[in-house]
């Protein structure tokens, strides 16, 4: 019957005869009949604990439209239709434009020589023609692509290269015409707003308006040294650390004045002090000692807000951002490079546009069409980069991974994709793939697989096996380990970069509370990786697998990698780490590095998790 199916899908995607394709119709309902009689539904319990081990099950499975608990209601199509039929690309084109849009679909390149077998034209007329809908990538002999790929994307990056190469090549003019035209508008002083802890503003303009607005002390600034070189300076300054993502003004109480001490600060808290706070995006609060109860007829001292002296602090917090606000654009030597600045950080990128709409699928179930914005997502997906497919729920998620899966491995972008979906859906899942690709080759690992007795057995398989895809559980890919190699390397800088952040810490007074947490997570990744140098597993890697397509459904379920803000009790943000999120993490990461940032696809109908319930 699994023989009979397949050869059936393979006569109708040669485009048999009528009379073959009937015969063999009439072949698979004896056998379907005979096995039904013997044994009852192909997904009966029983049957399904015989046959699960074999590959072809889920193919199998499809031959059963619907049943109710253990009786048959309808057979699938294949039985009475013609579910495949052949898809052929164009042979021959009449115009260079037509041969583009059949290249982008057939290749997902600019593909010259295939556009002029298509057209019977030349490169070079084929380039003329298309002045306009494709351009030479500079830095490249003859690599071309779309308009709406190189239009796209940081037009501003572009731009500069291409004006560096239009200076010793006129080839390049028109690329700088079409990104000048194709640049996003650009903001004025009057559309942007910087608030206070903007982390791309340099520390010199924060300490400028500090000394402008508090009128510091001249012996208190930093571009003023002191009259004897034995007198050491209380310079206040304003510095930042990339490594914790803090700011600290150093000698904060240098200033006594009147500005620091009343008009924008308080005795308790300065405005140096308030400045501070609103630097690393906390609102200023002022503690107080009090005696309370210990329990046992005593009393002990404990630190409480001191509510009255805080609201003092957060109306001079006010008072500061309205002055930051109306001195940041006040004078053009400050707005104009501000301004020119912002467009260039924050408005470059230009979104692309996806037309899946010349798209083909060949061997997908003609019986199923798939709509225009699943189309669409697909070539976000094969044109793209990484993708994430973040429709509602009800939108057909489960077809675009399938076709994006199969396309990609049609077109020559991907050789071993790999699916991750919630434990419970793999055979679900595996049903759709074959439902929409009948004659597809797919794995779909199963509990038993993951026994420790049978993980190397099937890590093998996979390896070695050439499958159009393999369908895993969330819970399994996880069980897939990254090189101890990899790992080692990725723990180490991360160990790295918390010394230098403890280094930058300490050096800059920052709190103990910070220095300590640090030190807890160095200690926690030095523990793992010293549990990694005494590992002795020999089992096969990701990166031994050949998988170069990761496509993860219900993304949402690894939330939480650890996320460096200096934004406190922010719901949905979370500092704590989760294995899971930090696993699929680095493996997106080695995937990033082996296809150039277009190795991974995510599915979610909830990209953003709400922390309350929206009424």
């Amino acid at each position: 019957m699994r023989d009979t199916t397949r050869t059936l899908l393979k006569v109708q995607a040669e485009d048999c005869p009528d009379e073959t394709l009937k015969a063999l119709q009439s072949k698979l309902t004896q056998q379907y009949d005979d096995f039904y009689a013997k044994y009852g539904l192909i997904h009966s319990k029983k049957n399904k604990s015989v046959l699960r081990d074999d590959c072809s099950y889920n193919l199998l499975l499809t031959l059963e439209k619907e049943y109710d608990k253990d009786k048959l209601v309808t057979k699938s199509d294949i039985f009475t239709k013609r579910t495949i039929k052949p898809s052929k690309a164009a042979e021959h084109v009449d115009t260079a434009l037509e041969a583009l849009t059949i290249s982008m679909a057939e290749t997902a390149r600019v593909d010259l020589d295939y556009m002029s077998k298509l057209t019977d034209m030349s490169p070079e007329k084929l380039i003329s023609d298309l002045k306009g809908e494709i351009f030479l990538v500079p830095g490249t002999e003859n690599t071309y692509q779309s308009a709406s790929e190189y239009l796209s994307g940081d037009i501003r990056q572009k731009l500069d290269k291409a004006q560096a190469f239009a200076e010793t090549d006129s080839r390049f003019a028109e690329n700088v015409t079409a990104l000048e035209k194709a640049m996003p508008e650009p903001l004025k002083a009057g559309d942007i707003e910087v608030k206070i802890g903007a982390t791309w503003i340099d520390p010199k303009l924060y300490e400028q308006f500090l000394y402008e607005t508090l009128g510091t002390p001249r012996e208190n600034r930093t571009d003023v040294q002191a009259r004897f070189f034995w007198q050491k300076p209380k310079h206040v300054k304003v510095e930042y650390s990339e490594h914790t993502g803090q700011f600290h003004i150093e000698n904060k109480r240098a200033d006594q004045s009147v500005n620091s001490t009343r008009e924008f600060g308080t005795r308790k808290m300065n405005a140096y002090e308030i400045m501070e706070s609103l630097l690393n995006l906390k609102d200023p609060k002022i503690y107080k000692t009090v005696e309370v109860p210990d329990g046992m007829g005593d009393t002990k001292e404990k630190r409480v807000i001191d509510i009255e002296a805080t609201k003092i602090a957060q109306q001079k917090a006010t008072k500061l951002k309205n002055a930051f606000k109306d001195w940041i654009f006040k004078t053009p030597e400050r707005a104009v490079p501000l301004v020119e600045q912002y467009n260039r950080q924050f408005n470059s990128v230009r979104p692309r546009e996806y037309d899946g709409s010349a798209l083909r699928f060949p061997g997908m179930n003609n019986s199923i069409t798939l709509r225009e914005h699943q189309k669409n997502a697909i070539a976000h997906a094969l044109f793209g980069g990484n993708t994430l497919f973040a429709h509602v729920v009800g939108a057909g998620k489960t077809f675009e991974m399938i076709a994006s899966v199969m396309e990609s491995k049609r077109l020559g972008l991907c050789t071993k994709p790999l699916m991750a979906v919630p434990n419970h859906l793999t055979e679900q899942i595996g049903e759709d793939f074959q439902k929409l690709y009948p004659s597809a080759n797919i794995l779909i690992a199963t509990k038993n697989d993951f026994k420790k007795e049978n993980r190397q057995q099937l890590f093998a398989k996979i390896a070695t096996g050439d499958f159009d895809a393999v369908i895993i559980g969330h819970s399994q890919l996880g069980m897939i380990p990254l090189s101890k190699e990899r790992q080692e390397a990725i723990l180490t800088d991360q160990i790295n970069d918390i010394i230098a952040g403890i280094e930058e810490l300490k050096k800059s007074e920052g709190s103990k509370f910070q220095v300590k947490q640090m030190e807890r997570t160095k200690k926690s990744l030095e523990a793992k990786l010293e549990k990694l140098g005494k590992s002795h597993d020999d089992i096969l890697t990701f990166e031994e697998m050949g998988v170069d397509k990761l496509v993860v459904d219900e993304l949402h379920e690894f939330k939480n990698v650890p996320t460096v803000t200096k934004l406190t009790n922010v719901a949905g943000i979370s500092s704590s780490a989760s294995q899971k999120a930090l696993d699929l993490f680095m493996k997106v990461r080695y995937l990033d590095e082996k296809t150039g940032g277009k190795g991974f696809i995510g599915a979610t109908g909830t990209p953003i998790a709400a922390p309350f319930e929206l009424k």
